[in-house]
């Protein structure tokens, strides 16, 4: 009988993932995203629940080309428009 070691985001308790490493990331970026959407639906009170976490996770996702648009780099926002893989 094989032993297998499984990791668990303490966010997102229904995903398993091999490694400790990307279950952090996955932990920290489900994090930003609570707090994005949090910081989005006080920013636009019309927003949703569901709409706020969809952008929220969006956001988080996608963070490092946000960052860049947010440092003077808009055109890194093109970016996400190419499709996956590109």
């Amino acid at each position: 009988m094989a032993v297998e070691v499984v990791y668990r985001s303490s966010r997102d308790l229904e995903r398993l993932f091999m490694d400790k490493a990307e279950a952090d990331r996955h932990d920290k970026m489900l994090e930003l995203a609570e707090l994005l959407t949090e910081a989005l639906q006080k920013a636009v009170p019309s927003l949703n629940e569901a709409q706020g976490e969809e952008l929220g996770i969006y956001m988080a996702k996608n963070r490092e080309i946000f960052a860049k648009a947010f440092k003077n780099q808009p055109d890194a926002l093109s970016e996400l428009s190419e499709p996956a893989g590109e």
